[in-house]
């Protein structure tokens, strides 16, 4: 059976791309406009890899991140931060936080298959 992975950006471009790439990638992926969406979306489906944004209206991905790190499903799934932000700072809480690992955007879709193989399978 196919790995779930949960999108979770309010960019329909950035969604469609990561989408796109994983699929043809040989995953499923559940897309979310943004960190309220994806909390929910996370709630009903069972999801291997968690890659969110940043930057969203209504919930972040650091309270996203915190939110599901909350769950007991969610203790111990990978969360990748594909995000613009590249500072120390921000990096630092995204561990803090509970994030696996951090991409920045634009991302290289070869690049995004290497990493989620590498922490999914």
């Amino acid at each position: 059976m196919a790995k779930t992975v949960l999108a979770v950006d309010d960019s329909a471009s950035i969604r469609q791309m990561v989408s796109f790439t994983l699929k043809s990638a040989g995953y499923d992926v559940v897309e979310a406009v943004d960190g309220m969406d994806g909390l929910e979306k996370a709630k009903t489906k069972s999801i291997n890899l968690v890659l969110t944004d940043q930057n969203m209206p209504r919930m972040d991905g650091l309270t996203l991140i915190k939110n599901l790190r909350a769950m007991p499903q969610y203790g111990k799934t990978p969360i990748l931060m594909l995000t613009t932000e590249s500072s120390d700072a921000m990096k630092a809480q995204g561990r803090a936080a509970g994030a696996t690992g951090w991409l920045v955007k634009p991302f290289d879709p070869q690049k995004l298959i290497e990493v989620v193989r590498k922490v999914i399978g």
